[in-house]
């Protein structure tokens, strides 16, 4: 099969095109001809860093996946061969990865793909939604009517989580950095947008909560964008980070407010093998495939690219400038003729 593998750790120029065996399928796994797959800036920190897996080397990236079970094991009981399906597993360091044309999933990732989207928005999903979901949902526990900030509204997690915190009754700000990102957070649902780059962040979120401040605070930036939260959070309010806090952190005025301060990393599952936790996962997107369906939820898919240019994907999503997600298409005919 075709895939695209790092033989060492570097810049995207060592992501190269090669023809690897096509995995064999375990009892607990489905084999997917991937039609698609979802590019993260998890993608460009493993490729620089080394795996996260120790598995050895070749590796083959890609977190995100969306394509047609072909062949199911023996103890398989949800799926078929034929189904079409999404997932987010693979691509930390392993041979298997979603670059690929092929992948072997464990059955607990896997849920059937949403039949109002085309495999491209389906692989673009999974990776940003159940970060999102397990950030908003299992970390903060949010409730209607509540005050809801999201830094980088039109980033890949940023404008799923805008959406999920408007399905759950909240208010919502966000920060976005130019004209066209604020069109975006604002047709997403958006009630307060703050251009961070002329506002003081913290300023807005006390004024728009009148000096209480919000009562979940969810971190996608990190270093001091996170410190800023800390006074902008409302006393026995949440910090939910997808970053390491900063060494710096204010931790005498985060005991004083008494703020929950969470960590949210979706990749813990694959890295320490949680089944239980797998399989939450799959629940979560069974049940964004229904808010899918209902017209409930939205991808942004900035760019598609072909297989073959997964470097330049790196290189986009290293400049910054990406809204929303970018994908490669692997099976390029096959989508074509969707």
């Amino acid at each position: 099969m075709r895939a695209i593998v790092m033989t060492e750790a570097g810049s995207s120029d060592i992501l190269k095109l090669a023809d690897m065996e096509k995995p064999c399928c375990a009892d607990n796994e489905v084999l997917v001809q991937v039609m698609a797959a979802g590019i993260n800036p998890v993608d460009t920190k493993v490729r620089n860093n080394g795996p996260m897996i120790k598995a050895g080397l070749p590796a083959i990236l890609g977190c995100d996946g969306a394509g047609i079970v072909e062949q199911i094991g023996a103890d398989v009981t949800h799926f078929e061969v034929g189904d079409a399906v999404y997932y987010c597993y693979g691509g930390l360091g392993q041979q298997a990865g979603n670059y690929a044309e092929h992948i072997a999933v464990p059955e607990a990732y896997v849920a059937m793909k949403p039949d109002c989207i085309d495999f491209i928005d389906a692989a673009a999903a999974p990776l940003v939604l159940i970060t999102a979901w397990e950030a908003l949902f299992d970390r903060a526990r949010i409730q209607s009517a509540q005050k809801i900030f999201i830094h980088a509204g039109a980033g890949g997690v940023g404008h799923v989580a805008i959406q999920l915190a408007k399905l759950a009754g909240c208010e919502v700000a966000t920060t976005v950095s130019n004209s066209e990102k604020t069109d975006l957070v604002k047709q997403l649902g958006a009630d307060l947008v703050i251009n961070y780059k002329e506002e003081d962040v913290s300023e807005a979120l006390l004024k728009w909560t009148d000096d209480l401040g919000v009562d979940v605070a969810f971190d996608t930036v990190g270093g001091n964008a996170f410190n800023q939260l800390v006074s902008a959070t409302r006393i026995y309010g949440d910090i939910v980070t997808i970053l390491q806090v900063p060494g710096d952190a204010d931790w005498k005025t985060i005991r004083l407010r008494n703020l929950r301060i969470s960590q949210e990393l979706m990749l813990t599952p694959m890295l320490l093998g949680l089944e239980e936790a797998a399989e939450h996962h799959g629940d979560i997107l069974d049940q964004c495939t229904q808010f899918f369906d209902q017209q409930k939820l939205s991808l942004c898919v900035s760019d598609s690219l072909p297989l073959e240019q997964a470097a330049e994907a790196h290189r986009m999503i290293e400049s910054g400038s990406v809204v929303g997600k970018l994908v490669l298409e692997v099976h390029q005919g096959d989508i074509e003729d969707e």
